[in-house]
């Protein structure tokens, strides 16, 4: 005599909404772990158009100049003739030294604050370009 099953055996099934909602919970943490590894050390400012090579720096310090000819030093406003002190402070030998003007910035600034990092002890400079 054979006995009826009191339950019925089912089939596995593979949900696919979990693993959407794991798979866009990864990319969203993936994103933003990128972005947070970022080195920005300039202020909002519009920088002039030009070609330039991906420069891979370790130790960068960078001098803003706004268009309004405020100077920033890693996102610190300090005045034009305080600039070289609080570089010195920041320079420990092998560092670069990046200026970022607004393409708007006028020349003067520009030279005022190039000069007041040549003052500090800073030979070598690089200019950053927005790239085409």
């Amino acid at each position: 005599m054979k006995l009826p099953r009191s339950r019925q055996v089912k089939k596995g099934r593979i949900e696919i909404i979990p693993m959407i909602d794991v798979m866009f919970f990864l990319l969203v943490t993936f994103m933003i772990a990128s972005l947070s590894m970022q080195k920005l050390n300039a202020v909002g400012i519009k920088l002039p158009q030009g070609q330039a090579a991906e420069a891979k720096i370790e130790n960068q310090i960078t001098i803003a100049v706004q268009k309004d000819g405020q100077i920033m030093l890693n996102k610190a406003p300090v005045a034009a003739d305080g600039l070289k002190p609080a570089l010195q402070a920041l320079l420990h030998g092998n560092d670069n030294v990046v200026i970022a003007a607004d393409k708007d910035a006028r020349h003067g600034d520009v030279v005022r604050a190039m000069l007041g990092a040549r003052s500090a002890g800073v030979n070598d400079f690089s200019i950053a370009v927005d790239n085409e």
